[in-house]
């Protein structure tokens, strides 16, 4: 049942008048509970700004459960270790080949143990760094220069990666951006109104993309 319902996620969507997104709970001592307020206010930004139908409240879910795939879109970030046992692994790479998509967002620092865990999703197939001109940075808003920088750790440019399974996007890994910060609320980071509102306009391209694949 779940599976047919991932496979039909364009038309369960348009079918339904509020669907659900979530958090990614992993094993490995890293955070995965960074950020908490930023899907929240993603949600909201989203629902107000291009008129998504999104649960106000994003649900949690545990990346070798079944229930993830009652989620079109989930979301994964952390400072630290990720590690994923072999179901999970399966549990994650069917939910990409099913129809859903992940959103991997390093918050600093998770980057060497994430990014061994995203080239072995999808047999046969690695990160490919995305050009400015790809669709999902011209979704809805549009960034001439590609992913936006929000916070500066390491004076490096930002970079966006992808997974590709049968020409359709399933997988976005953005690094050296830290878009979670910035949908976080404005007393968390103290970031500007420009730099929150960057950061925001990016995700909502990026649950846009998901919802319309262009």
């Amino acid at each position: 049942m779940r599976l047919l319902a991932l496979l039909l996620f364009p038309l369960f969507i348009c079918a339904q008048t509020e669907f659900d997104i979530a958090v990614v709970k992993y094993n490995g001592g890293g955070d995965w509970y960074a950020n908490p307020t930023a899907l929240t206010n993603l949600i909201y930004f989203c629902n107000t700004e291009i008129g998504t139908q999104i649960n106000p409240k994003p649900a949690t879910v545990e990346v070798g459960s079944e229930e993830i795939f009652n989620y079109p879109f989930i979301h994964l970030t952390g400072h630290g270790n990720v590690v994923l046992s072999q179901q999970e692994y399966q549990n994650l790479s069917l939910y990409l080949r099913t129809g859903g998509f992940l959103h991997v967002d390093d918050n600093y620092g998770m980057d060497k143990f994430i990014r061994p865990i995203l080239n072995q999703l999808l047999p046969g197939t690695t990160l490919l760094e995305l050009s400015a001109d790809n669709p999902i940075f011209h979704s809805y808003f549009d960034f001439e220069n590609g992913l936006p920088k929000i916070h500066e750790h390491d004076a490096a440019k930002p970079q966006a990666f992808a997974l590709y399974h049968e020409g359709r996007m399933v997988l976005l890994y953005t690094f050296e951006s830290d878009l979670g910060d910035g949908w976080e609320d404005s007393d968390v980071h103290n970031d500007s109104e420009e730099v929150r509102e960057k950061a925001l306009r990016m995700g909502a391209n990026i649950i846009n993309f998901v919802l319309t694949g262009q």
